[in-house]
């Protein structure tokens, strides 16, 4: 009977089958100048990304045989732009878009879909993308990828496995459709907030793009190229009405924000469009409002994120400036160090996590088994108890890059010699005193150059990586880059006094095929103001 279950269900099996798109496809015909157009148009910076579809779109035109796409995961920190990429790369291919959420999501069948046999089954996420899309070839964003989750009704994640495998997709079958459907030629981008939250066989089939968080100069470009515009269009104000000096903006992304991306910029600015519609309509005379440092305070209150160096002298003994990477983007903190009378007893506060408390002790071996040449008495650890603190006691902070900052800052403390105030680090710290690679080395220095640092101190294992930065951030005019091998140059460089001027021309044995020591520098504009950050990772 046509109005029984068994005809209904039948029919939406039908009508799922009939509205897919088997064989309709979007035909690629945008040009190569076309697509970077658009990319540029749309979004400021992201090169790495851009140049990955750009790649694909070349490679796509130059080969007529080339059917399978590329499965890209953008990873970053949030308001970067990676939802947005998704639809302009969309838009640079000329091919449909749509957008899966797999925020939250915890059930196998929300990706493979139900079997008919149950009340209400519909196929998955995937498929339905597939309909809305109307062809078998767009574009299709996999948002937070990263917050999946698992329950007793399977592992979503393990579902997507077959979903983004180029050697499986081709025969994709869905629980409700039980028919193979062609996958390979739909692009997959995924997004996610941290690599760490995607296991490792997903991870593994997508080709990777790590997203930084955007400098000053980067975040004010696109205030001005995309977010005043698109929020004068929003509130109604021609742009004569509302103006921001270059100098206001800048001073804004200093002082009131912190993040990695530009979405509380984005808000401020709107806030200020809000202000200004106000005084427009309580007196009609004014025809135009310039925003001002006055108008900012008043309107923002105090500036939230304004640092200042610490003193030199007496106060920089037993405190050193490290640089931490975090959620939304780089920060500087200070470790300090007291040295009090007592047993030997190591105490460390902040909620430092397990690899940074190893790296505290670690720091410290180090430096007992160098006693001699750094000027201490063999026995000062039985007679003394120390104290390392990591202030905003509040924040949880964790990994292993803080090592030669905790040694440089118990260094000063023993000798009595202060630190520099001008002077930043990064970098592991063996028992040897070997100075190791560390990650996060964009938002680290760009957090160091917002604070007014001179120089940066970094593993010589990142010189690559150094290399890359300075490409992102341009060139700057005070700041030096200088990168060390051991534990030995670090403490020269960050300490006021040579802490090895006593043992004469003796050459310590760690320095001995080191090779000599060498440091970058780089043009700085202006050192703005810095954030800081909610949680650090080291």
């Amino acid at each position: 009977p046509p109005l029984s279950q068994e005809a209904v269900v039948s029919r939406n099996y039908i009508d799922w089958i009939m509205s897919l798109p088997w064989k309709k496809t979007s035909k690629d015909s945008i040009s190569l100048e076309q697509a970077e157009e658009i990319l540029n148009k749309t979004h400021a910076g992201l090169k790495k990304p851009k140049e990955r579809i750009i790649e694909f779109i070349a490679a796509k035109k130059f080969s007529k045989t080339l059917e399978r796409s590329p499965i890209i995961c953008l990873i970053g920190p949030p308001g970067v732009g990676k939802t947005s990429l998704g639809k302009s790369i969309a838009d640079s291919l000329e091919r449909e878009f749509v957008r899966i959420s797999l925020g939250g999501l915890k059930d196998e069948a929300e990706i493979r879909g139900h079997r008919r046999t149950y009340i209400g089954a519909m196929p998955g996420k995937i498929i339905q993308a597939m309909r809305k899309a109307k062809t078998a070839n767009p574009v299709i964003l996999l948002d937070e990828i990263d917050k999946m989750s698992s329950d007793f009704h399977g592992d979503p994640s393990s579902a997507l496995l077959e979903v983004l495998d180029p050697e499986q997709n081709k025969s994709f079958v869905d629980h409700y459709l039980e028919i193979e459907y062609d996958l390979s030629k739909v692009m997959f981008i995924a997004t996610a907030n941290h690599a760490d939250g995607i296991p490792y066989a997903l991870y593994d089939r997508m080709e990777r793009i790590i997203l930084s968080g955007y400098s000053e100069e980067e975040k004010a470009e696109i205030a001005r190229a995309f977010l005043i515009p698109k929020n004068l269009k929003e509130y109604g104000l021609k742009r004569t009405q509302f103006k921001l000096p270059d100098e206001i903006l800048k001073g804004i992304i200093s002082n009131y924000t912190r993040e990695a991306g530009v979405r509380q910029i984005e808000r401020i600015i709107a806030k200020l469009m809000r202000k200004v519609i106000q005084l427009l309509l309580k007196d009609p005379t004014i025809k135009s409002v310039t925003v001002t440092n006055e108008l900012i305070k008043e309107w923002l209150g105090h500036p939230r994120y304004k640092r200042t160096l610490l003193e030199k002298g007496y106060e920089r003994i037993g405190l050193a400036t490290g640089l931490a990477w975090t959620e939304v983007g780089g920060d500087v903190l200070e470790i300090e160090v007291s040295v009090l009378p007592g047993k030997g007893g190591l105490t460390l506060t902040g909620q430092l996590g397990e690899v940074m408390q190893e790296s505290a002790h670690a720091a410290l071996s180090y430096i007992r088994s160098r006693t001699e040449i750094l000027g201490l008495k063999e026995s000062f650890y039985a007679s003394k108890d120390i104290h390392i603190h990591v202030p905003e006691g509040a924040t949880p902070k964790d990994g292993p890059s803080a090592g030669i900052t905790i040694c440089t800052a118990l260094v000063s403390a023993l000798s009595k010699n202060p630190t520099r105030a001008d002077v930043a680090m990064t970098g592991e710290v063996t028992l040897r005193g070997r100075v190791l690679a560390i990650g996060g080395l964009k938002e680290k220095v760009l957090a160091a150059r917002q604070q007014g640092i001179k120089l940066v101190i970094i593993p010589e294992e990142n010189r690559g990586d150094m290399e890359e930065v300075l490409k992102d951030i341009g060139t700057e005019d005070h700041l030096e880059i200088t990168c060390v091998k051991s534990m030995d140059e670090v403490l020269r460089l960050a300490l006021e006094r040579n802490p090895f001027v006593h043992v004469a021309e003796k050459v310590a044995p760690q320095e001995e095929n080191l090779g000599e020591q060498k440091t970058t520098k780089v043009k700085e504009k202006k050192a703005p103001a810095a954030k800081k950050a909610p949680s650090k990772k080291k």
